[in-house]
């Protein structure tokens, strides 16, 4: 009884995280930057450095290079200096200040020295057919996870986190809805920069249940830089050159994602009366919209992204026989063909008790022109 209250609170928390979000506008975008670990958690140690030390090192290189190409953007940290956050309040400060987009930064390490790469999650449960690979997923999770020990309190502040708990499955499914397009197609974006920094291969974009994503309401990634555990990479990791390296391709990664928001987010301009991004909810009169799209057009409906092609029966597709396209690395799940956007909106409107997240897409001659919220 306990548990399901919990989870009742927690889902109505989570719900007005979003509705804050969602219906306060701040003056600018909002970026909040989290350095992983510090203070007494060194995070990830080697024989010549420390996690804590080189997360906050390039996080303040990405605050610094986003300041000098983005003015409009307003930079939050959730810690500049070497101190311990608890992870409740790195999601906190995310959403006290209406975060537009929330990027945890990490160092990764593995038992096996020769592993290296650069990989990022977003929050969701894994979704590896591969063992060796979902082992590997959890296996990050618990490292980053264990550092709720560290806190005071830990066992009442988290008697609700337990990502193997059958009851609150319902929260976790809830929570990895949340703004996951945006998640993947950010974390996709990330990797495909840090993958120009070094010369080995990167390790992919992938889905883990991390807390200190769970509570933050807006797009959020966490960045494993590479293993510090590999000898060429902590190298890397310790080098000015590498930490600037990988902090500007984080850099980078940002401008792609803000040039995106930019551009879906402008105030419709009445006088050409074409809205580069439209809203569904407001428009109107639209029994005739077919006849108004160009040939080969067609609305369909997006329920989810994944890292991976998916098996016709997986259980993420829930039955539904869904087709998918490809964008940045992704595999792009949609259902649904129509040139009617109102037989569309209606079919979303159904989609949307086993999809949250779902929204209209539309095509012109099979490539994707539009993305309709």
């Amino acid at each position: 009884m306990k548990k399901i209250s919990l989870l009742l609170i927690l889902l109505s928390a989570v719900s007005l995280f979003a509705v804050c979000a969602e219906d306060v506008k701040p003056k600018s975008f909002v970026l909040v930057l989290d350095a992983g670990h510090g203070g007494h958690d060194p995070g990830a140690i080697s024989k010549r450095g420390r996690e804590k030390d080189i997360n906050l090192a390039v996080t303040l290189l990405v605050g610094k290079y986003i300041a000098e190409q983005h003015p409009d953007v307003k930079i939050v940290y959730t810690r500049r200096t070497d101190v311990f956050v608890e992870l409740n309040e790195r999601a906190g400060i995310a959403n006290r200040n209406n975060a537009n987009l929330f990027i945890s930064i990490h160092t990764n390490a593995s038992p096996k020295s020769a592993t290296r790469g650069a990989e990022v999650y977003v929050f969701g449960a894994s979704q590896e057919k591969d063992k060796a690979r979902m082992e590997e997923n959890l296996r990050v999770a618990q490292r980053e996870n264990s550092v709720i020990m560290l806190e005071d309190d830990y066992e009442e502040k988290y008697a609700d986190f337990d990502p193997k708990s059958p009851e609150l499955n319902v929260m976790y499914a809830y929570l990895q809805n949340m703004f996951i397009e945006q998640s993947m197609d950010f974390a996709a974006t990330v990797l495909g920069e840090l993958k120009s920094c070094v010369s080995w291969k990167d390790n992919g974009v992938r889905q883990a249940i991390f807390a200190v994503l769970r509570k933050s309401s807006m797009p959020r990634v966490l960045v494993e830089l590479d293993y510090i555990s590999n000898a060429e990479a902590e190298k890397f990791l310790l080098s000015k050159e590498g930490q600037q390296k990988q902090a500007q391709a984080i850099c980078r990664a940002f401008t792609k994602f803000k040039a995106d928001y930019d551009k879906k987010n402008q105030p419709t301009n009445l006088a050409k009366g074409t809205p580069k991004e439209t809203n569904v909810d407001t428009v109107k009169n639209t029994e005739n919209v077919a006849k108004a799209l160009p040939s080969g057009s067609v609305y369909k409906v997006q329920i989810l992204a994944s890292s991976r092609v998916l098996a016709k029966n997986a259980r993420e597709l829930k039955g539904y026989a869904a087709e998918y396209y490809k964008e940045k690395n992704l595999y792009k799940y949609t259902y649904g063909a129509t040139a009617d956007l109102n037989e569309i909106k209606a079919l979303r409107k159904k989609l949307q008790k086993d999809f949250k997240d779902a929204f209209i897409v539309r095509f012109e001659n099979g490539v994707k022109v539009e993305t309709i919220y």
